[in-house]
This record gives structure tokens, sequence and C-alpha cells, in this order.
């Protein structure tokens, strides 16, 4: 089982998301269990003040360090404890299948214009970030990194063969898919499709990949971060 705990200033932002589809049958079934924090219960103040001005003047707050090291270190003080922030590396399939292999992750979701570097020096293992890009605050890279993680752990999805053909996994975007009705507005499925011959079925996805992935992702198809279609 991969045990997920979460450390936000915003608790109900996950409560919904979790709640749902494979998410959710995942933790009902055992494996995977998220726990999401509220950073105010390890504040020191009547206010529940977790964030401050920064030293040396500059606009915005950030997020004091006090009350993140002691939620750590109350929840999971073993657990390996990532930082949602714009300066991480950016995530990929490849970090996905990484942090899936962990017994236990800690996702800080940071706010405002950060955390306190110390958080960073001292605390943190590992600081992703999902894009270059800002978002409102730590909560949906941190939904991100779970949704990623989660589905790669044996038994979240029903069929695990399907993960292997994925956009990403084999170093290329997947090839399209199509379902029934076979025409729709005029507009039919592709006839290789739905002739039965597997052979020209596997050809005609692994041209269609190489096609999208060419055109919308080139840098994918560099040699150093491609496989083999297939084995």
């Amino acid at each position: 089982m991969l045990s997920i705990d979460v450390v936000t200033l915003f608790p109900e932002f996950f409560k919904s998301p979790l709640g749902e589809s494979l998410l959710k049958k995942a933790q009902d079934r055992g494996l995977v269990k998220v726990r999401v924090h509220d950073l105010r219960d390890w504040t020191h103040d009547r206010h529940k003040t977790a964030d401050d001005k920064p030293f040396g003047g500059g606009a915005g707050m950030v997020m004091k360090p006090e009350p993140i090291f002691e939620c750590v270190e109350a929840v999971a003080p073993k657990g390996f404890v990532v930082l949602l922030d714009p300066q991480g590396e950016p995530m990929s399939q490849k970090l996905a299948r990484k942090l899936a292999k962990k017994k236990h992750l800690v996702l800080i979701a940071g706010h405002y214009e950060g955390v306190d570097q110390r958080v960073k020096d001292h605390l943190v293992d590992q600081q992703i970030s999902v894009g270059d890009f800002i978002t409102m605050g730590g909560e949906a890279p941190a939904l991100c990194v779970i949704e990623a993680v989660a589905r790669l752990v044996p038994g979240v999805i029903g069929n695990e063969e399907s993960l292997a053909r994925e956009s990403f996994e084999c170093g290329m975007l997947e090839h399209p898919q199509y379902t029934r009705p076979r025409e729709y507005r005029g507009w039919k499925v592709p006839n290789v499709l739905v002739s039965g011959h597997h052979k020209e079925v596997e050809a005609w996805r692994k041209k269609e990949a190489e096609k999208v992935t060419k055109e919308r992702r080139p840098d994918l198809l560099t040699s150093s971060r491609r496989k083999s279609w297939a084995k």
C-alpha cells in the first residue's frame, strides 16, 4: 500500500477529488491511503497564523517554517517529503514511477510567495514543478502528483497492460483512439482498426503515434528518451 500525507492550508480542496472515481476505489480497496492535514492545526497563536512578511521586504507573504516542520514530523516522520514548488524538477512519467515505489509520500502544498527556505534546505527530499506556469497554490499540483502516482500502484488500474501504451510511457504520445459508432456525421473509423488483422493494427498505431508525436512533441523523439514500442 502507498501512503500519502498532504500538508495544506486548504484541506477542503481535496475533499471532492479524493472521493471520486479511481482514487476513491483505490482507497476503498486499501491500495492507496491518502490523509489531508490542515497546516493551521500546527500554528502557535490564536489567529492560526501560517504565513508572515518576508525578511528584507518585498511583495506577498511567505509560509512560516514552524507549522510545516511540526506537521510533517508529527504525521510522517519517515516519509519521503515532496514540496510542490516552481523551482522543482519538472513532473514526468519517469518521476511518477520513481515516486510510486516509495512506501510513504508527504506532499507539501506551497502557497503565497512560497515557503521559508529552511523548509527546502532541511526538511524536503524533493521539489517538484508540474509546469512552467503559475497556479493559485500547490494544491492543484499536489493533486496532479497524487493522480499520476496512485494509478501506477499495482491493482489501481483494472487493465494494467494499457499503462504500457499510454503517452510518455514508450517515449511517444499515444495513438488516436476510436469507439462506436463506426461512422458519425460522415466521419468513419479507419478501416484497419476493424479489419481484424492484429499486426496491421499494431503497425498503424505505431505509425500514428510517431506522427502525432512529431507534430506536437518532437522533443520526445530523441533517441535518449525512446523505448521500443512492443516486445
